[in-house]
């Protein structure tokens, strides 16, 4: 159990479909993630949004968040994120707005700007053909107003959403993120689980240039890394096979159902293909207990995080929740 001054912990769950399951079966595991999550007291647990992905089942995000919240008691839910640029901003605060109404206090809405899918499908989603940079930030003041208590004689009202009690976040993995974080004076949540390259960059930039707002006084950092942990070295570096096969499959552009570990990596990839994704894997933290408590201490000397949010690309339902078992117990090692 995470005690109160110990490392706080969350969980971002991509419901992952692996090599012979279903989307059932992927959210029903998530299920149980959730549970053993609040019992083991990490803080909060967030779906991301991503479609048309063959080994991820949270496209309906809200409705995998709600199902979710209804099977846990307390611990925090949310999306870590909700993509904006694909949703009428008034629609996410009726959404987030339900949720809230039927959780309160528990939840969160973390809001991204990325498509979270390509090209093809963000047009099927949005029914345009993109959506700028620059159309982000009126997009993000559009679902604020639409969150605020509404105010006398407005004509376009959220119900359930105005005056909701939940809290927003914004993600992101570039400078641009961060200032618009430091410049709406929201927590910032940093996704160095598939990006980590302006990770420090990002974080100094928001700390930086944060003003406070209503939401929040001083900054406040999340850094979300993927991790693999099991009781000896060799086992976990064997379940990491999984997510490296994953981000080669990114690499060279294929997509599949998450695949079982192999025995090694070795004539699986080439140099360069190597290099690429042990760049982008460069925070993953895989190893036994000893090994992942000091990745993590390094993770927060380096960022100066809050708190470390986890992603787990695990083949086995088993080891996964071993691993997230594993953390907790690392975390309430680490005084904060």
């Amino acid at each position: 159990m995470i005690k109160e001054n110990s490392l706080p912990l969350s969980v971002l769950d991509l419901a992952p479909i692996t090599e012979g399951g279903s989307p059932g079966e992927s959210l029903r595991h998530s299920v149980e993630l959730a549970q053993l999550a609040e019992t083991a007291g990490y803080k909060r647990y967030w779906v991301a949004e991503h479609h048309n992905i063959k080994d991820v089942a949270c496209a309906a995000t809200g409705i995998v968040i709600s199902h979710i919240a209804a099977h846990t008691q307390k611990i925090r839910v949310g999306s870590g994120g909700i993509m904006l640029p694909n949703h009428a901003p008034y629609m996410v605060a009726e959404h987030f707005g339900t949720l809230a109404a039927l959780h309160p206090g528990r939840v969160d809405l973390g809001l991204g700007r990325a498509p979270g899918t390509d090209y093809a499908t963000a047009q099927a989603l949005r029914r345009q053909a993109s959506v700028h940079d620059d159309e982000f930030p009126r997009m993000f003041e559009e679902l604020r107003h639409f969150l605020a208590p509404a105010k006398p004689g407005q004509s376009v009202t959220a119900i359930p959403g105005a005056g909701a009690d939940l809290q927003l976040w914004l993600l992101g993995s570039s400078l641009y993120g961060a200032r618009l974080a430091a410049h709406c004076g929201l927590p910032f949540v940093f996704a160095a689980h598939f990006a980590p390259a302006q990770m420090e960059d990002a974080l100094e930039i928001y700390r930086h240039e944060f003003r406070p707002s209503q939401q929040l006084q001083a900054p406040y950092v999340i850094v979300c890394v993927n991790a693999t942990v099991a009781d000896t070295k060799e086992a976990a570096e064997r379940l990491a096979t999984t997510e490296y096969q994953k981000f080669l499959g990114l690499v060279r552009g294929k997509r599949f159902l998450l695949p079982a570990p192999v025995p090694t990596m070795a004539g699986r990839w080439d140099q360069r293909e190597e290099l690429h994704v042990r760049h982008m894997l460069q925070e993953s933290i895989h190893g036994d207990p000893v090994n992942a408590k000091a990745r993590l201490q390094d993770l927060l000397k380096r960022t100066r995080a809050d708190e470390i949010m986890v992603n787990s690309w695990i083949y086995d339902h088993q080891a996964r929740l071993d691993s997230y078992r594993l953390l907790a117990k690392i975390a309430d090692e680490i005084s904060v």
